[in-house]
């Protein structure tokens, strides 16, 4: 008999499949995440927010699990051998197979495909020199390539990816955000912005995220499937070709950076993430020959991908989501923290600095009287200082709220507080711009409108 609950404790605790073929999140995140994301019901330990945990854990965090095996090449889904039972890592659901693309191939492999078809290798950087270069994917723009090769080089490698659902515009038409469909009917959302002296596009990488944080559109839409390289590479094409034809306010200009922060965890869709980084950077007719500093790939702290990204050679600039210096919080606020801790994922971005020679930014949602208090600025200054001067940059966000939640952006005044004693005590900080709040700026809204 004991025997028997022992085997049924365990398969509680492992989680199971719901009706549609998705893992359940076990229980032991609902408990955390459902009140904190709903608005219905008490967590049985809730902690207070506002009052500061004993100073040892609050410095220095619960003691250290064993360093996490690295992901395979797919992403974040391999066992973690240290991970507490609570919180499984889900791979994203397949559905149907976006058509292979351009984008979705390395130079030599786009030759290949050419040559598969019966043609000469070079017209693979002829597709690539249009693509990339010119930015375009309409065959009758095409006019150095044979009539008769057009339509069916154009078919065969660059398919409509793309499709736009709905378009607004905030900031004087200088905001624009862009819902897509994409081939099997998912939608994603990328938004561009213009400022006086840069253009920067927000990506999506997932369609939907498995990160479950609890203040995040994105994050209360669930994951439905990881993007392709190709389906990120397309959003910045559409844009930049946008912004060289003049079609945003403020005349023709041209794209200078890319941020890995729209829709989904980067890191947890990694390969194809960085591929669409390689497109980005690669000079014409392979990419689009953006400079590496112009790219920011932002993570909620996936500890042995930020790692492997240190490890690949591009020196883009990483972003670290943290919300909260104290483990108490962040378990709330980012329940992916439940395997890794505040400690673990700035010691992941201060390697990633030494490595790559790229300062780090940490960037902090302040939500009204849950993380914006003066004592934790002052922890996150400690930590942050504790590691060293001039490898990390914090940008606090004020809060850009989903309909309906509970969530709110920071008094003006606490905000300032919390900026006040993050410079006093010698961090760099700037308060980031937050762009589009009268067109549901925030990632995933328009698509869960669409819902």
């Amino acid at each position: 008999m004991g025997l028997r609950r022992a085997a049924a404790r365990g398969r509680r605790a492992r989680g199971r499949v719901g009706p549609h073929g998705h893992a359940r999140r076990p229980r032991g995140v609902d408990a955390q995440a459902r009140p904190l994301a709903q608005g219905h019901g008490h967590a049985a330990a809730r902690p207070r927010w506002g009052a500061r945990p004993d100073r040892r854990d609050a410095a220095h965090g619960p003691a250290r699990a064993p360093r996490p095996a690295r992901p395979g090449a797919g992403g974040m889904t391999g066992r973690v051998g240290a991970a507490p039972p609570t919180l499984t890592l889900v791979p994203a659901p397949r559905r149907g197979k976006p058509p292979r693309h351009l984008a979705d191939l390395a130079p030599e492999a786009r030759a290949e495909a050419v040559v598969a078809a019966g043609e000469p290798a070079y017209r693979a950087r002829q597709l690539g020199t249009h693509y990339f270069g010119h930015l375009t994917a309409d065959p009758a723009e095409m006019t150095d390539l044979p009539l008769r090769l057009r339509d069916s080089l154009a078919a065969a490698l660059l398919p409509p990816l793309l499709t736009p659902v709905r378009t607004v515009t905030a900031d004087a038409g200088t905001t624009v955000k862009t819902l897509w469909a994409l081939h099997d009917g998912v939608r994603i959302e990328s938004v561009l912005m213009r400022y006086p002296d840069r253009a920067t596009l927000c990506v999506s990488s997932q369609a939907g995220c498995g990160m479950a944080c609890p203040f995040c559109a994105t994050g209360q839409l669930g994951l439905t499937r990881n993007l392709s390289a190709a389906e990120i590479v397309d959003q910045v094409r559409v844009a930049a070709r946008a912004l060289r034809d003049g079609e945003v306010a403020g005349g023709p200009g041209r794209l200078s950076n890319v941020v890995f922060m729209g829709m989904g965890e980067p890191l947890a869709n990694y390969r194809a993430v960085l591929d669409a980084v390689r497109r980005l950077v690669a000079p014409v007719p392979d990419g689009f020959g953006m400079s590496a500093r112009g790219v920011t790939v932002s993570t909620v702290g996936l500890v042995p991908a930020i790692d492997r990204l240190a490890a690949e050679g591009l020196p883009v600039t990483l972003a670290l989501s943290l919300h909260a210096p104290d483990d108490e919080l962040r378990r709330e606020l980012v329940p992916i923290t439940t395997r890794w801790s505040v400690d673990e994922a700035l010691d992941a971005a201060h390697r990633y600095a030494a490595t790559t020679g790229r300062r780090v930014s940490i960037e902090y949602a302040l939500i009204r009287d849950v993380n914006d208090h003066a004592w934790r600025a002052r922890l996150l200054a400690e930590k942050l200082a504790e590691r060293g001067r001039g490898w990390v940059h914090v940008n606090p966000i004020p809060l850009n709220p989903t309909p309906g939640s509970r969530w709110t952006a920071s008094d003006p005044a606490v905000a300032a507080r919390f900026v006040a004693e993050l410079r006093g005590a010698g961090i760099p900080t700037t308060v980031r711009d937050t762009r589009g709040s009268d067109i549901d700026g925030a990632c995933g809204q328009l698509a869960a409108e669409e819902r």
